[in-house]
Order: C-alpha cells, then structure tokens, then sequence
C-alpha cells in the first residue's frame, strides 16, 4: 500500500501516463486500429495548390474581360490629333452587341483588306445615308456636317460619291482626312468586321478619361417664315 500511495503522490507519473492512454484513444477514432496517424499534406504541397488555383483563377478571369474589352496601341497617324501614334485605349467589345453605330462614333475593326490588322477610324455616314464629299466639306444627305474635332481637312477640289451606305455597312473616315486609308479607299464597312467602340484614354496617363463621343448630324438649313404681306 505504502508503494501504490507513493506512484499515485509522484507528479511525473501522473501527468505522463494520461497522455499517454489519450493518444492511444485518438488514434483509435481516427485510424481505425492503425498504429500510426494520417500523413497530413506539406507545406510545399499546399503552397502549389494555392497558386495553382490563383493562375486559373486569374487565367479565367482574364479570359472574361477579354470577351468585354479589349487594349490597343495605336500605331498610325490617321486619326491625329485625336488619336495618335504611341497612345493607349480600350475597346468595349460589347458596345454595339448591345446598341447600333451612331455617327460620330470611333470604332476599331478589321481591315477589309486583310483582316489580321485593326484600323481605328469615325463613323461618318450609316446604312441609308448618302454621303458626298466636295472640297472640304462631308455632306450627309445633302447637308454639309460640321466636324470641330478635324485639323487636317480634305484638299480643295476633292470630289468624292455620292454613295449611299448599304445595309449593314458603315461609312468611316480617319480624322486626319488627307492621310487616312478608310471607305474612301476600300469601300463601305461591312459591321460584321467591327471589333468594338473606342472607349478609354489609358496611356498617357495624362490623357486617362472616357472617349468622347462626338454628335455628328448634318446642319439642316433654318428656313425664315415668310414675311406677311402688307397691304
């Protein structure tokens, strides 16, 4: 009695012996009579599988914004001032699956010439217009149309149509009119080459800002009311 008083009054065996019985009982409901516990996955083997999850995450993510929009770099001189060589912008592809072309418009699309280049021009006459260019005026069934944002105009005595605009076709210019290679030079835009509406200024910083649209309609004469005669 004297011994078993003395085991039950020593501090170590009473803490060591529980622990051990605990594990006993823990590797009995975990593994099923095994003597050894689960292997638990590494730290490596965890790391991987997070950035393998992040890359298709980002992969998929990446895939969804390039069905909405799409970055350019402009690489010509045709729509200077405006856009020019060395800028940045964004398309919305979705633009005109959801509205139509309005005048005014600057789209990109592929050149009808060969379409694994992209052209950025503005939308000048829609399908049913007429459109006429006499010196340096644009004339959009049969009224001339101001166009504040031109620098560079058509030379004097340019004669061009009149056409009028198929449906489902588009007739585009390049703002700068005297070097710009548009429906002048390869015919009316079939909308089926449209890639999407210009939409934001990105590079420069400087100039980072929505695209603005231009309201292009053609100037109507006011007619006077005729005077009353007087008697």
């Amino acid at each position: 009695m004297a011994e078993a008083t003395e085991k039950a009054s020593d501090p170590y065996t009473l803490v060591v012996e529980p622990k051990d019985a605990g594990e006993l009982v823990d590797r009995g409901v975990a593994g099923a009579g095994r003597d050894e516990a689960e292997p638990q996955p590494s730290m490596t083997w965890m790391l991987l599988r997070e950035l393998v999850e992040t890359v298709v995450l980002s992969l998929v993510i990446f895939l969804l914004i390039r069905q909405v929009v799409q970055n350019y770099r402009i690489e010509s001189h045709s729509m200077e001032p405006n856009f020019y060589e060395g800028q940045f912008i964004l398309v919305n592809k979705l633009a005109y699956k959801l509205g139509a072309p309005e005048r005014g418009d600057v789209l990109v699309f592929h050149n009808p010439r060969n379409e694994d280049e992209d052209y950025i021009k503005r939308v000048i006459g829609l399908p049913g217009d007429t459109v006429q260019i006499q010196d340096q005026t644009v004339f959009i069934n049969g009224e001339p149309v101001q166009e504040p944002y031109l620098q560079n105009r058509i030379p004097m005595g340019t004669v061009f149509g009149p056409v009028v605009v198929e449906p489902n076709h588009l007739f585009v210019m390049g703002d700068n009119r005297p070097n710009s290679e548009d429906s002048r030079s390869f015919g009316q835009l079939s909308e089926d080459l449209i890639v999407g509406q210009a939409w934001l200024r990105v590079w420069p910083v400087s100039e980072f800002g929505l695209v603005s649209h231009v309201d292009l309609e053609p100037v109507v004469p006011v007619s006077l009311a005729p005077i009353p005669a007087t008697q």
